[in-house]
């Protein structure tokens, strides 16, 4: 267990490793997706290779079908497709001779159809845009073309493709860059059976207005999510970061019992899991205070309760080695051995009952016939003639009163109950035990012929070291724990131990205490 806890730490460190705060994690896990997203800004370089493919292949099939056209065409024919082509497709046509020497020019023929952009000229936008390309291009690693410049002499052996086209007499590509990053295709093709050949020079600047628009498109929907993830972020941290913190200041004053009313906020407002665990912890707490002020409260009746026969047996002993008459020394012992068996029983008893809460939520329930339970606890008190004379009469209402719980601890209620009842019963008076079985409940009511017990002191009977006893009992034979560890008992099997009122037996006149139990 202990190696399993280590590797759950570790792995909570591994995978968070902002520190402790939960708003750093909240946001970690919110704008990770986001930046696997912008991530996705480095694969607009393959949007812009398949664009140029496409491109090319046009480029490829433009060169060919101009041409073709070219081939059979006049020389005059031939000025006005170079110029017609070049004026309505914005592309730079340049026809060459067998020998390579330059026939015609559409710029030469026409008004030229497109100009290179000059980026000094430029705002500082495109500035902007052309430093992002540069970026985004390094960060993927794609080739950079070599730059478009006019060669200074016009013959066809200074254009690399249109050397490779006389060599081969295949249409060639070549892609180069204007002074401004954008791309600019040279296709070669050779015209007709006689050695000529032709060029085509297109500046493809919508093929990178294309992939600005779409990363600028991308990047704006990023930083909107981006914000609004943020935002839900934070709102987020807040309405579960702001109450834990809340929760753990009251919790630490609690601990350090700073102040002894802080008041654990319970969040009623709230029906998620914070409500339920601010709800959890504020009960757990007034159990806890409750549970604290039980026991201080019952460590200072042990001490009273205590010092009572500690002192009766100190003056008793003292008083023995000054006393000679034999009669007096007699009655001293007798006070003496009355006080230790005293200590000696309410010892006894605020051992069990200290332990009786552990003992129980550790114990095993089985099956308990809680009628046969009483009348075995009868039989053993008539047994050893401890009834004072009391006749205990058992009465059964079921068959059978099944319960689930500890059958020892079930037996010392019992106990407890006809102890009450004896004690407060007169001589000879009579005891009535009756089990029922009232829907799913099962109930054991215990009356006597005794003085009965007020309506105002009903509960306070079962508090502990309760002290109204018979006149005619001997004083500390009972220790005033009995129907407080019986209550006890009753309450950890679920049921109750409670004074009846108004249902005991109307014949009896005396108490009626009602250990009530749910039935199996």
């Amino acid at each position: 267990m202990a190696e399993e806890g280590v590797h759950a730490s570790r792995l909570e460190r591994l995978a968070f490793p902002l520190g402790r705060s939960l708003t750093a994690r909240i946001l970690a896990v919110n704008l990770v997706p986001l930046l696997v997203l912008a991530g996705s800004l480095f694969f607009l370089d393959s949007y812009r290779r398949q664009l140029l493919d496409e491109r090319f292949k046009l480029a490829r099939i433009e060169a060919q079908i101009t041409a073709e056209a070219l081939a059979g065409a006049t020389a005059e024919r031939q000025n006005a497709l170079l110029s017609q082509i070049g004026r309505e497709q914005h592309m730079r046509l340049r026809m060459y001779d067998a020998s390579g020497a330059l026939m015609a020019d559409s710029f030469e023929l026409d008004e030229p159809s497109f100009t290179f952009d000059d980026p000094v000229a430029e705002p500082f936008i495109e500035d902007l845009a052309r430093w992002t390309d540069n970026a985004v291009n390094l960060a993927v690693g794609a080739p950079s073309p070599p730059p478009y410049a006019e060669p200074a002499d016009t013959n066809a052996d200074s254009w690399p493709e249109l050397a490779r086209v006389r060599q081969q007499g295949l249409t060639q590509i070549e892609l180069r860059r204007a002074p401004d990053n954008t791309p600019v295709i040279n296709a070669a093709a050779p015209v007709g059976i006689n050695g000529a050949s032709l060029l085509t020079t297109r500046n493809a600047t919508d093929i990178t207005q294309a992939v600005r628009s779409a990363r600028s498109s991308l990047t704006t929907i990023i930083l909107l999510a981006l914000g609004v993830s943020i935002i839900l972020s934070l709102y987020l941290a807040s309405t579960i970061i702001q109450p834990l913190r809340r929760l753990v200041l009251a919790a630490s004053r609690v601990r350090l019992g700073r102040e002894r009313e802080v008041e654990v906020p319970r969040m009623d407002e709230r029906a998620d899991e914070i409500g339920l665990l601010a709800r959890s912890v504020s009960d757990m707490t007034s159990a806890l205070r409750h549970r604290i002020d039980a026991v201080e409260t019952f460590a200072a009746d042990v001490a009273h309760e205590i010092k009572n026969p500690l002192a009766s047996l100190r003056s008793a002993i003292e008083s023995l080695g000054k006393v000679d008459d034999p009669d007096l020394r007699e009655r001293l012992n007798d006070i003496a051995a009355h006080d230790v068996r005293r200590i000696d029983r309410l010892v006894t008893e605020i051992s069990d009952a200290s332990r009786i809460d552990a003992e129980l939520s550790r114990a095993t329930f089985q099956p308990v016939e809680l009628a046969d339970l009483f009348a075995n606890v009868i039989a053993r008190k008539q047994d050893r003639g401890e009834t004072r004379g009391c006749r205990i009469e058992m009465e059964r209402a079921y068959a059978s009163a099944m319960v689930s719980g500890v059958p020892i601890r079930l037996e010392r209620v019992a106990e407890n109950l006809l102890d009450n009842a004896i004690s407060f019963s007169p001589e000879g008076g009579r005891i009535v035990v009756r089990v029922t079985s009232p829907e799913d409940r099962v109930q054991a009511s215990v009356c006597d012929e005794g003085p009965g017990i007020p309506e105002g002191e009903r509960e306070k009977v079962f508090r502990r070291f309760h002290s109204h006893r018979p006149e005619e009992e001997d004083f500390g034979d009972h220790s005033g724990l009995g129907l407080a560890i019986g209550r006890t008992i009753a309450e950890a099997h679920d049921g109750t131990l409670r004074v009846a009122d108004g249902d005991c037996d109307s014949s009896l006149g005396g108490a009626c205490l009602v250990l009530d139990l749910p039935a199996i």
